[in-house]
Order: C-alpha cells, then structure tokens, then sequence
C-alpha cells in the first residue's frame, strides 16, 4: 500500500474515532486553526470543541513524529499522546488558548519513539467552549 493511500486510509480511521464529550464539532470557519498538513500528515482534526481525542494508526518507526495543537476561546487545553505497542505516553504538554487569537504548541519525537502500528491523541479542554484543531505529521 502506498504511503499516500495509507495515509488516507489512517485519516478516514481517526475520523471515525474521534470522540469528544463536549459539544462536538465546531461551526466551520473562514479561518481554520491549522491547515492540512499535506502528504506528510497522519492525522488532521480540522476543528472540535470541548475534550475530544483521536486513535489511529500507520506510524513509521523510522521517521520523527510531530503533534501539534491549536487552540481559542480562553482556558487551555492539556493534551497527551500514547503508543499501543507497547502502552507507553510518548507526549504530554499543555497549550494556553486565548480567548481572541490560537494558541499553538507542538512536540516532536525523534524516530523511534512512536512505534509502528496504533496510537491515540487526548484533549482535555478546561472548558467546553474551547476551540482545537490537531495534526500528527511524520516529515520525510
């Protein structure tokens, strides 16, 4: 299978996952919090409110990870990553959400670190009208 058609197949998987107990996705807007990340992207939320997270799978051992969060609407969100194989937090961090700008905070992992196969992203917003967008990236 091709990088291209995995990574389609893995975005249509963390579209189904993704799960939130807030109010659900947001309104569209003229201006997204992140954009596509392109050809190198595993994951894409393009908009959410409230906790929410993301399972997926298709990482490569062998290429570093990026996750980025973007965030608004006042408060923070605290967001942590974890690999299924074995069952291990490879990212924590939280990002600070203005009330009238994004907020943006990003982590990335060396090679390695995500093993292959499955992995879930967590969002915990302080408030349920909190605004995020997230990406997983593995750059060539």
């Amino acid at each position: 299978m091709s990088r291209t058609s995995r990574t389609l197949a893995v975005t249509v998987l963390a579209a189904c996952a993704l799960t939130g107990a807030g109010t659900g996705p947001a309104a569209a807007t003229a201006d997204p919090l992140l954009p596509h990340p392109g050809p190198e992207g595993l994951v894409w939320v393009e908009e959410w409110t409230g906790d929410g997270g993301v399972v997926s799978g298709g990482a490569w051992e062998g290429l570093p990870t990026v996750l980025t969060v973007a965030c608004e609407g006042g408060g923070d969100v605290r967001v942590t990553m974890q690999t299924q194989t074995p069952d291990a937090e490879v990212a924590a961090f939280s990002v600070d959400c203005p009330a009238d700008s994004a907020g943006v905070g990003s982590v990335t992992m060396p090679a390695g670190v995500v093993r292959p196969g499955s992995f879930s992203v967590g969002v915990d917003a302080s408030s349920e009208s909190i605004r995020w967008a997230l990406t997983v990236t593995q750059p060539e």
